[in-house]
C-alpha cells in the first residue's frame, strides 16, 4: 500500500478494537466485563451472542467465538472501522503487520443486510422443560423460527424466570422490524423520546422502530414475551452515552419512516378478522410500519361458543406467523396434513398455499404478518 493510501487510512479511521478468538464467549464476556470492568457495546445475535464488543481503559475489544483448535496463524487481529465508502476502490480490506498482527478494515456503518429469504411450513411446539438457552442479560430464548426461513426471519419466546431488576443497558437494534408481545406477567421499560418508564401488561405490545435507544428496567417473575424481528441475525448496540428517560417528548418522530407503538390491550378496539366469527384486535403498528407489518390478537366472537368455526388462511407475502395465545385449533393442508396446536405453540404458513384453521372453544391467536 503507498504512502497516500496510508494516510488516507489514517484519516479516516472512526476507531479500532483488537479482536479475540474465544473458545468460551460467555465466559470471557464475564471475565472482562466482571473482573476487568470493560462495559458492553455490541452483541451479534442477542438470543445466542457469537461476537461482543466491548470497550474500558482507552481500548475496545471484540470478542468472537471461534473453536480452541483454530490454527494459530493471524489469530491476534485489529479491526478498524471506516467509512469504506469514501476509500478509493484499490484499498485492501486487510493488512498484516509486521510483527504479525491482522488488521482488517471494515466498515464503521455497513448496510443493513436482509437475506432475501425462504418460504417454509414450520410448527414448533412448546414442551415439558422446553426453557430454551441463556442470551444477553440473562434472558432465556425458545427459537420458534428454526432455520429463520433463510436468515430473513427470527421469532422468540423469552422468559424471565426471576422477577426484579434486569441487569439490562441502554441500547438499540439495527433492524428492519422488531415487535415485542407481552405474553405473560408485566415488563418496566423505557424508550428515547416517549416520556418516564411504563409497563407492559401480559396482552399489551409495542413496536421498536430501528436503531430506537430502549432500555428493560424490571420484571415480574415468570414474565414471558414474545419477539419477532428481521432480519434474524442483527446488531445490538448499547449506547452509554444516553440515559433513559431524556428530556425530549416527541412520540410523533419517526425512527427509518416508522413511528413507536405502544398498544395497550384494556383500551383497544376490536374489528372482523378474516373470517365470520372471529374477531381481531388491531396493534396499530400496521399504520406505524406505513403497511410493512400488521400485528393483531385474533378471538372467537361467540361467547360461549356455539359452533365450530373455521377460517381459510392464505398470503402471498414474506411472513404469516401464528403464536397461540390461549386454547388450541388444528390446521389442515393436503400437502402437511393435519396439525394440531396448543398453548405456547407456533407455525409459519408459507406464501401461496391454503390451510384451513379450526379453532378451539376458548382459542387466542397472536398473528404477525408482513406485509400488514
Amino acid at each position: 500500500m503507498n504512502s497516500s493510501t496510508d494516510n488516507q487510512l489514517g484519516n479516516r479511521i472512526r476507531s479500532a478494537a483488537l479482536c479475540l478468538p474465544c473458545p468460551d464467549l460467555e465466559a470471557s464476556l464475564r471475565f472482562f466485563t466482571e473482573r476487568l470492568g470493560f462495559i458492553v457495546e455490541q452483541i451479534v445475535p442477542a438470543d445466542a451472542p457469537r461476537v461482543a464488543l466491548l470497550s474500558g481503559h482507552g481500548m475496545r475489544l471484540r470478542l468472537h467465538t471461534e473453536p480452541a483448535a483454530a490454527p494459530a496463524q493471524n489469530r491476534i487481529c485489529m479491526q478498524l472501522a471506516c467509512d469504506r465508502a469514501a476509500f478509493a476502490s484499490d484499498t485492501p480490506e486487510q493488512l498484516i503487520s509486521p510483527c504479525g498482527v491482522r488488521v482488517e478494515v471494515c466498515d464503521g456503518e455497513p448496510e443493513l443486510h436482509v437475506p432475501h429469504g425462504e418460504q417454509a411450513f414450520i410448527i414448533t411446539r412448546h414442551g415439558a422443560g422446553d426453557d430454551g438457552h441463556i442470551g444477553r442479560a440473562g434472558m432465556h430464548y425458545r427459537d420458534l423460527i428454526p432455520g429463520r426461513l433463510g436468515g430473513r426471519f427470527i421469532a422468540s419466546h423469552i422468559r424471565i424466570p426471576d422477577g426484579g431488576e434486569v441487569p439490562d443497558y441502554v441500547h438499540y437494534h439495527r433492524v428492519r422490524f422488531q415487535m415485542i408481545f407481552c405474553k405473560a406477567g408485566w415488563v418496566r421499560v423505557v424508550y428515547e423520546d416517549q416520556g418516564p418508564p411504563f409497563v407492559l401488561h401480559a396482552g399489551d405490545c409495542v413496536l421498536q422502530p430501528p436503531q430506537i435507544r430502549h432500555r428493560v428496567l424490571e420484571a415480574s417473575a415468570g414474565l414471558e414475551v414474545i419477539e419477532l424481528g428481521c432480519p434474524a441475525v442483527h446488531e445490538t448496540c448499547a449506547d452509554h452515552g444516553l440515559s433513559l428517560p431524556n428530556a425530549r417528548y416527541a412520540p410523533e418522530r419517526e425512527f427509518s419512516e416508522q413511528r413507536f407503538v405502544r398498544h395497550i390491550a384494556a383500551d383497544a378496539a376490536h374489528g372482523q378478522w378474516r373470517a365470520t366469527g372471529f374477531t381481531a384486535r388491531d396493534s396499530g403498528i400496521a399504520a406505524a410500519t406505513n403497511g410493512l407489518a400488521s400485528v393483531k390478537v385474533i378471538t372467537r366472537t361467540d361467547k360461549p361458543p356455539t359452533a365450530p368455526l373455521q377460517a381459510t388462511l392464505r398470503h402471498d407475502g414474506e411472513l404469516l406467523f401464528l403464536f397461540v395465545l390461549r386454547g388450541s385449533m388444528t390446521l389442515h393442508n393436503p400437502e402437511h396434513g393435519t396439525q394440531a396446536l396448543a398453548q405456547n405453540d407456533s407455525c409459519v404458513i408459507p406464501a401461496g398455499c391454503d390451510f384451513q384453521l379450526r379453532a378451539g372453544d376458548d382459542l387466542e391467536v397472536l398473528e404477525v404478518s408482513l406485509p400488514a
